[in-house]
Order: structure tokens, then sequence, then C-alpha cells
């Protein structure tokens, strides 16, 4: 995986971050979502460097080989604020000031808050398979909650620990033939391993609590994404049919939005690399 890329360990004071980079020109930072690692990227981000982009892919803190600090009682050790912070010290470390933002799954709301926090840091965000939590939480009825059970799930204390670290294997599924041989081996340690499954938690227990407080606290504010958004979902996963169209969610959000379906199911870094590297190059080129 990965050829041409250079794997670098970042301190950014609270976190020790792995990062993958390679390519020259416009940078771009791609983050993962749960449970993956930034070996979720490895299709997508060599089409990208053809394209003329640097490409950035860091374990989230706490995910795959990325180490942060211990759990906190009010959970903000993992917040998507402390996330979205890593990630501007990792730029910064790597030279960029300025750079593109594309965001998965939980990777989403660390974008999200990125943009807001540090808007003078993002040219252009893409927001793939997700809406802001409190867009998800004020829809929140009997289906969604059937649907999305594992939010409310690993939102609880202790518990999701004992159930997964168990039997871990069987807990998070992956197709090796479908990620691809390393990338599920990747996938696979980071998954065995505790302390890994607790910070993957502490995520979904901050997200319910200081990362939903937060977007509330912004929204009350008025802050709004002042930078263009692009919004890309799978077509084969639900978020569009339990929400509707995800482009109207974001431009309550934001005023320049623009987005389609892909044709996937929930990880389309692996299962449709070519229309999702096409559709983030076309739109940073822009």
């Amino acid at each position: 995986m990965f050829e041409g890329f250079e794997e670098t360990f970042i301190d950014t004071g609270e976190a020790g971050i792995l990062v993958r980079h390679g390519g020259d020109g416009p940078p771009v930072l791609l983050l993962h979502g749960h449970p993956r690692t930034s070996a979720t990227w490895h299709r997508v981000a060599p089409l990208l460097v053809a394209q003329g982009f640097s490409v950035v892919c860091p374990d989230l803190r706490g995910y795959g080989r990325s180490r942060g600090p211990a759990p906190t009682a009010d959970h903000s050790a993992h917040s998507k604020r402390a996330v979205a912070g890593d990630m501007v010290r990792v730029m910064r470390a790597l030279g960029h000031e300025r750079f593109r933002l594309a965001g998965h799954d939980r990777g989403v709301g660390v974008a999200l808050r990125l943009v807001l926090d540090h808007p003078e840091a993002v040219e252009q965000v893409a927001f793939l398979d997700g809406i802001p939590l409190t867009e998800h939480l004020s829809r929140t009825d009997a289906r969604f909650a059937t649907a999305w059970w594992h939010w409310f799930f690993f939102a609880q204390a202790e518990i999701p620990e004992r159930v997964i670290n168990a039997d871990p294997d069987s807990w998070y599924k992956g197709d090796p033939q479908v990620m691809g041989e390393e990338n599920h081996a990747e996938f696979r340690a980071a998954t065995r391993n505790p302390d890994v499954v607790r910070a993957m938690l502490e995520d979904y227990r901050a997200g319910l609590t200081l990362d939903a407080e937060h977007e509330a606290a912004d929204r009350a504010a008025g802050w709004r994404i002042e930078c263009p958004v692009l919004v890309l979902w799978s077509t084969r996963d639900d978020l569009e049919e339990l929400h509707g169209d995800p482009v109207k969610i974001w431009r309550g959000w934001a005023d320049d939005v623009r987005g389609h379906g892909i044709d996937s199911g929930h990880h389309m870094a692996e299962q449709a690399p070519g229309p999702l590297a096409g559709s983030l190059a076309e739109f940073f080129q822009r």
C-alpha cells in the first residue's frame, strides 16, 4: 500500500499521530471513519497524487497506530475539537498552512469541527457519508435508533469494551478481498487492541455529549462554513433513506454546497475508489 508515500509520526503535544503523506501540489487531508485507519485511503490517495495533489492520510487520535491521552470523564480528550486541533498541527508540521479537506463517517465530525474552529486553514471541504451530529440527533426516531443503534450502545460506560474485546474479530467484520489484504490486516490489528477500542468508543461518547454541545453552540451563535462544500454519500447505504437529501441538510450550514451519490456501500474509499477520487479531484481543482 501507499507506494511512494512516507510514514511519519508527528507529536502534536497531546497526541502522537501516524501520518502517510506523498505527492506534490495542493495539499489534501483525508480523514477516515470508524473502525478504519488511514489505510482505508490506500486506493484513493494514489489516484489523487496522480491528479497533482499532495495527499496526507493520518490515523486519528487513538485509532490505528496513533495515540492520545487517557480518556477523561467528560470525554474531552477524544472530542472532535481535540482531534481537529491535532490535524491542524499535523498539517503545519508538514508545511501546509492551508489545505483541502475530506472526512468520511466519524471523520465528517472532525472535518466539520476543523472548518468551524480553524476556517483560515481550509480552502474546500468534502463531507462523505455524514451530516452534522446535531442533525442526526434532531431527526432521531425509532427508525434511526434501530438502524444506528451502535451510536447509543457505544456511548454506554464500560459495557461495550467488555462485549467487543471478548471477540473483536466477530464484532468488527471486514473482507480482505474487498478491503485489500494489507488494509484488512492493519484494520484487524487495530481492532484487536483494547486501547484502540477504548479510544474509538470515546469518540462516540464525546459525540453524544461535548461534540453535540459544541455544534449546538455554534448554531446558536450563527456560525457557518465559509468555504465551498462537497457532499457525497453511498447510494447503497442508508443516509439518504433515513434523512433525505444530504445536500439540502448541509445547505443549512453553508452557502456554497454541491454533491451527489456514489454507487457504493458505506466504505466508499475501498469499494468505489475511482468515482470517489474523480469527484474529489474535480471539486478540489476548482
